[in-house]
């Protein structure tokens, strides 16, 4: 008895981002932060730290993921009190931050009717600074000067800057987690002025401006 041969033209189905939203239709208007932004369609974002020993190995890694690593960022713990570790925005198992974002983006397409990788997407291009200040030395004086942020710079401080948002939310509300990432990223998606992550942003151009 033969073996079946498979056909060529048989179709898979779309791998969907946590095995529910699609990476067809997103739009990523900022030029200068498509090349670094990986729509990786993957179920599990897990990808195992495959690039840490590769220059620029973090481009590769799907933007929802590098989002989940930096709300897991360690350190916060060991320099804030006993109800920061409590508030489960410090570190913890993956897998339950995995839930939780996947919580979060549900959240966000029942109040928003748009794909919540779309809506994070929007999120990281409003905040993310195209000019910061760096300090220079020259005979013994320093100064600060204004320079621009290269694009990854700019989704790091992007996403350091909702993490640190979406942290200091949980202090001032009974909302569960999920509602409160989802009100982040709605926020800043929008470019309110409300979210913090958005007025970090324009802190640091406005330095920047005033550096030049």
């Amino acid at each position: 008895m033969s073996a079946e041969t498979p056909n060529p033209t048989t179709t898979f189905p779309e791998i969907k981002v946590l095995g529910r939203w699609s990476t067809k239709d997103i739009q990523i208007r900022d030029q200068g932060l498509a090349k670094y932004i990986s729509l990786s369609p993957v179920i599990v974002p897990h990808t195992f730290g495959r690039h840490e020993h590769r220059r620029f190995g973090k481009r590769q890694v799907p933007i929802v993921e590098r989002f989940i690593n930096r709300i897991m960022t360690p350190g916060w713990a060991s320099r804030r009190s006993q109800s920061a570790r409590q508030s489960g925005l410090i570190t913890g198992k993956k897998s339950t931050v995995i839930r939780i974002v996947r919580s979060a983006f549900e959240v966000i397409h029942l109040r928003t009717n748009q794909n919540p990788l779309q809506i994070l997407i929007e999120a990281i291009e409003n905040t993310a600074p195209r000019e910061e200040t760096t300090r220079i030395s020259y005979g013994g004086i320093s100064y600060h000067t204004a320079c621009d942020v290269a694009p990854l710079r700019r989704i790091d401080l992007a996403l350091r800057f909702i993490s640190e948002s979406i942290w200091r939310r949980s202090f001032s509300t009974i909302e569960a987690i999920e509602e409160i990432i989802a009100d982040e990223l709605i926020a800043a998606a929008s470019g309110d002025s409300r979210s913090n992550a958005v007025r970090r942003r324009e802190e640091k151009e406005r330095m920047a401006l005033s550096a030049r």
